[in-house]
């Protein structure tokens, strides 16, 4: 979806989020204390959220939320996210984001 492309490619880091969902705010939290400030777009207050969701699956995000995005490319959804902040790997893509 053009507007996720958009949105991805215009900000460094992006978490395409809903305002409920708890997982989203882990994944917002862990940022936060990594240092860095990524916009967060709640998909829940957009008109165009259940397209962006269905786009999501599409891409291969598991979730569909939170989707996080890093120079423009998907990285994945918490297990993803996570996962890589253990391995040791999320820090270095960040690196030029902090």
């Amino acid at each position: 979806m053009e507007k996720i492309s958009k949105l991805a490619s215009e900000n460094g880091i992006l978490i395409l989020s809903k305002s409920t969902c708890c997982l989203c705010y882990a994944v917002q939290m862990l940022f936060k204390e990594l240092r860095v400030h990524p916009i967060v777009h709640e998909i829940d207050h957009d008109p165009e959220g259940k397209e962006m969701e269905k786009a999501l699956v599409r891409m291969g995000c598991s979730g569909p939320v939170p989707a996080v995005f890093i120079g423009g490319k998907l990285v994945g959804s918490t297990n993803e996210v996570m996962s890589m902040h253990l391995s040791g790997a999320l820090l270095p893509l960040l690196g030029p984001y902090q």
